[in-house]
């Protein structure tokens, strides 16, 4: 019997190096599908994951903004600072730290996550609260938005007062000032 436990040997070595080759092949196909996967990770799904976090983020025009993140949206973010509330549109982030490592998808958000920025610049309107407009290349308005356009905000600054319409493009963030 000396020859089929040999046999026996010979296949189950085989079934092995079988197992373990196709081990390694499948580790392979899950590493492919996890960067797949996590190529559909979009920034504003991580930050989502990451509201009640301190945050501290890159803005262009602006500089650091560090303080907890409270609210995200579609295309913008609310941070709560030290003393002020910022309104961040997330085209104008250059970096953020502080984020969860998970994500939530957009299929699981509240309809109140898909609103934009124009939303939240109406309540600014409405309530009339004195803001500093910063825009992404540095430049920045002081006043009180009046109305808000498709792509727009109107702001009423200076004396009399006088209208300057601030395209949302060029918009970075809305810092509170009441």
């Amino acid at each position: 019997m000396a020859w089929e436990e040999q046999l026996f040997a010979v296949l189950d070595d085989l079934e092995q190096q079988a197992a373990a080759a196709y081990a390694a092949e499948r580790e392979v196909d899950l590493v492919d599908r996890r960067r797949a996967e996590y190529q559909q990770v979009t920034l504003a799904s991580r930050l989502v994951a990451s509201v009640g976090r301190d945050v501290t983020l890159g803005v262009l025009g602006v500089g650091t903004v560090a303080g907890e993140l409270t609210r995200v949206g579609a295309g913008w973010c609310l941070v709560r600072g030290a003393d002020q509330d910022w309104l961040l549109l997330l085209a104008a982030l250059t970096a953020v730290g502080g984020a969860s490592d998970r994500s939530v998808p957009e299929v699981a958000w509240s309809p109140l996550l898909r609103l934009g920025p124009g939303s939240v610049l109406r309540r600014l309107a409405e309530a009339g609260e004195r803001c500093v407009v910063h825009l992404r290349d540095g430049g920045r308005h002081e006043g009180v938005p009046r109305r808000v356009g498709a792509d727009f905000v109107e702001l009423a600054v200076g004396e009399g007062p006088r209208v300057l319409l601030v395209p949302l493009a060029g918009l970075a963030a809305v810092q509170s000032r009441d």
